[in-house]
């Protein structure tokens, strides 16, 4: 068995997480987040906050980790943290630390690309959550739909081609007068909200798209927040629970039917769901509704596993250092990164 110290620092969650295990037959031991409060203020991350935050928790988070999974340093086989796609400052706080604590150990250290970490993330609570699948991934930062052969082995079928899906959920959830981080608030808003009176186009979703064309799988979503700026500066615009509504109904049915396409051109059974908008229960619903009638299975992690976690990136590590993957001294982090393992 091998014990995965997980790090992960890639915006403003200082996460550790202790990992033990084999393959596919993992135990989580101890998973610790410290979420940074301070950027509510701001409406936003502020990246030089976030990194000033990672320099104070990351120890602290360390040694709660340690302690809830009963162990001590020496118990440690591999470190994992890490390196992108992500706020530069903030990577490089997780990255230093893994490498000295490495360093310090005797140890080696596994960097980890933190999209892959989210498609590991829910077969860690769902045992069936394994390749093959097709997996949708949206977060603040990315929304993308990958094809999963097998781990390691990726196909990268769509991804936006502006916002993420998250943020635009933060953006209209800011022009609604909601705090931040808006997504769980604009779905709670939406959730009482009277249906049909405001509707918006389902954007990059037509019927005549065909496999092959360009935007068959890829996203956007810059229109629908405009959709939704233009109907608040309305003289009279709706309620803000029935916009809400109507963005999040839009936001949805698109990543839906797109992620439907994906199943049936490749034959999948399984969907896997991962990143903070994962915790979305009208986008978990929705997409099991629709898989039902395709026959797929549809697995979605937990809020904690959803969101930016050290145990995802423990995960994927362990993943790599079985396959005798080793990073060297010159591991560094990186605001952009391609997505290891893309099959053509």
């Amino acid at each position: 068995m091998t014990v995965v110290l997980g790090i992960e620092t890639s915006c403003d969650e200082t996460s550790v997480a202790l990992l033990e295990g084999r393959g596919d037959e993992v135990t989580l031991r101890s998973l610790v987040i410290l979420s940074q409060d301070v950027h509510r203020l701001f409406g936003g991350v502020v990246p030089e906050l976030a990194s000033r935050a990672h320099l104070t928790a990351i120890e602290p988070v360390l040694r709660g980790a340690l302690s809830e999974a009963k162990a001590q340093l020496h118990d440690i086989d591999v470190v994992a943290v890490t390196i992108g796609p992500g706020l530069v400052g903030a990577l490089l706080v997780g990255v230093s630390f893994g490498k000295a604590l490495a360093a310090a150990l005797e140890k080696p250290v596994v960097g980890v690309h933190h999209m892959e970490g989210h498609l590991f993330a829910t077969s860690l609570e769902h045992r069936d959550a394994i390749p093959p699948f097709t997996a949708l991934l949206v977060s603040g930062g990315h929304t993308l739909i990958v094809d999963a052969e097998a781990w390691g082995r990726y196909r990268m079928l769509g991804r936006t081609r502006d916002d993420a899906a998250g943020e635009a959920f933060d953006k209209v959830a800011k022009l609604l007068g909601l705090p931040y981080p808006g997504g769980p608030h604009l779905e709670r808003l939406a959730a009482g909200a009277t249906r049909g009176r405001v509707r918006f186009a389902r954007p990059m979703l037509r019927r005549d798209q065909a496999p092959g064309d360009a935007d068959f799988y890829d996203l956007s979503f810059s229109g629908l927040k405009t959709a939704a700026l233009n109907e608040v500066r309305r003289a009279e615009p709706a309620p803000a629970a029935e916009i809400a509504a109507a963005f999040q109904d839009s936001l949805v049915e698109t990543l839906v039917e797109k992620t439907a396409r994906a199943v049936q051109q490749h034959g999948r059974t399984r969907v896997v769901l991962g990143g903070g908008v994962a915790g979305n229960g009208a986008l978990v619903d929705a997409m099991r509704a629709r898989m039902a009638m395709l026959g797929a299975s549809v697995y979605a992690p937990s809020g904690r596993l959803a969101t930016d976690n050290a145990a995802m990136i423990a995960r994927a590590g362990l993943f790599h250092f079985e396959r005798g993957f080793r990073s060297g001294p010159d591991l560094n982090a990186y605001a952009s990164l391609t997505l290891p393992g893309l099959l053509a």
